[in-house]
């Protein structure tokens, strides 16, 4: 059985279609049922790309099957991936997830799929991710292991582990104590946290961060690949939570993998290259600097339309 593939999409045509014809081009995209979500425009100047991607999905492209469900009004990312989710995984029992601004391997599906077979008995495997960090000498790592922290660039997931998806903030945290949330910031090396006060304080509004605190509270791990199954190309500032940052650029996988791990715990080689990562991946202040112009230079082309 395959697992259906949810695709959310919104006002990024050049970053819709690259989305589409890397998937069209898996060895399973043509067995694979995929459910495109389709966000309606916020203001008013969102209403002709949100039309143009329309068009986009529309299109006649090579999969099993294609459900499109178009907003008639606008949910908001968050709102549209946890109502999205919930609707498909609840009806399959699995599923692989997607956002319009994520380039996949050609192998991404085998390995979604495989890895999905592979561990939908073990509750305490609650998540697969796609995306891995460019992280240093990456041959230095098992071909797949465990981690602790829930992916939101390309994962799929099962509706046991689904179901113990909580929304509700303050639930999900009043129980933390300071070991937990050095452990849920992976030893202070990641800002997880901070984006828990900044959801608290209303300045964002994440699914992901509450999946994570979700997969933390009921001791889930996640598994990884070595090599990337997901490239994010909206690290461009196109994106309405994105940001302009080729650190976490990567080389897309070539193979399938071979091996996965019998035992379900968190690896000490990955966990301290990631760590790693973390504490190193925002580089000098004249590489923070480089990009922060980088950033700005693109917002103004797109707000041109030169994008």
């Amino acid at each position: 059985m395959l697992a259906p593939i949810a695709l959310f999409v919104y006002n990024r045509p050049v970053h819709t279609r690259k989305t589409l014809l890397a998937l069209e081009a898996n060895r399973l995209a043509d067995q694979s049922e995929i459910y495109i979500f389709s966000d309606a425009a916020k203001t008013a100047d969102d209403i002709d790309d949100v039309n143009t991607v329309r068009a986009i999905i529309r299109e006649p492209w090579k999969f099993k099957h294609i459900y499109i469900i178009e907003r008639g009004q606008n949910k908001g990312l968050a709102s549209s991936v946890i109502d999205g989710v919930t609707q498909v995984v609840q009806k399959h029992g699995r599923i692989i997830v997607l956002e319009d601004d994520l380039e996949t391997s050609r192998f991404a599906l085998t390995y979604f799929n495989s890895a999905l077979n592979q561990y939908a008995e073990n509750d305490k495997v609650m998540q697969i991710a796609g995306y891995m960090y460019p992280v240093e000498n990456p041959k230095a790592l098992p071909e797949s292991f465990f981690f602790r922290v829930a992916s939101s660039w390309g994962w799929a997931t099962w509706d046991r582990a689904w179901k113990h998806f909580n929304p509700d903030i303050e639930e999900l945290t009043k129980n933390l104590k300071r070991r937990d949330i050095k452990a849920f910031s992976v030893d202070h090396t990641e800002n997880f946290w901070k984006q828990v006060k900044q959801f608290k304080a209303g300045k964002i509004n994440s699914w992901a961060i509450r999946w994570y605190l979700s997969v933390f509270n009921h001791q889930g791990m996640v598994l990884y690949p070595r090599n990337s199954y997901i490239q994010n190309t909206g690290t461009d500032g196109s994106g309405t939570h994105s940001d302009v940052d080729q650190v976490y650029k990567v080389q897309l996988a070539k193979t399938t993998i071979r091996k996965y791990p019998s035992i379900v715990e968190e690896d000490p080689i990955a966990l301290s290259a990631i760590k790693h990562f973390y504490k190193n991946r925002k580089g000098t202040f004249f590489e923070r600097l480089a990009r922060y112009i980088e950033k700005k230079i693109n917002q103004r082309k797109a707000k041109k339309g030169l994008r």
